[in-house]
């Protein structure tokens, strides 16, 4: 019996050095993505930047905001090639963690509505909608609203 397992992820802090191959996956997962330069400054700002490997492979990151007992997601993303393994959820459980370790009492993000499976993914782990943000994504017509999630922690 073939029994395949799930990859194990490794967490580290985002560094100035890991900006090219982070820019490099979110440009072939988005029509509109992050530039270097945003994430260079989410760094500069003080916000907190993750990495995700797998045997020493950059196959995700994201970028948090937190302030006032809040977190917010910026962005969270898995290469292409590593979604559907269980990775994003790993990941998102991991800034929960960090963001109780800091205190704080709630996390906020925003999804495209059309984003069904990130959607699903947040739903799961204890997101509700509070909100909208009407034309807040470009899109390749036109604007897309954005969801307001939430999650009490």
């Amino acid at each position: 019996m073939n029994v395949a397992l799930k990859p194990t992820p490794t967490f580290s802090p985002m560094r100035v050095e890991d900006l090219e191959q982070v820019s490099a996956i979110e440009k072939t997962i988005y029509d509109f993505p992050w530039t270097i330069g945003n994430f260079r400054d989410s760094l500069n700002a003080g916000y907190s930047g993750w990495i995700c490997s797998i045997h020493h492979e950059i196959v995700g990151y994201c970028v948090m905001m937190m302030a006032v007992g809040e977190a917010h997601i910026l962005n969270i993303s898995i290469a292409s090639t590593w979604q559907r393994q269980g990775l994003g959820e790993a990941l998102l459980c991991y800034l929960m963690n960090i963001a109780r370790e800091r205190h704080c009492d709630r996390m906020l993000l925003e999804v495209r509505p059309s984003n069904v499976v990130a959607r699903h993914l947040y739903e799961k782990n204890g997101f509700v909608q509070i909100g909208m943000r009407k034309g807040y994504y470009p899109a390749l017509i036109g604007r897309e609203d954005a969801i307001i999630f939430e999650c009490l922690l």
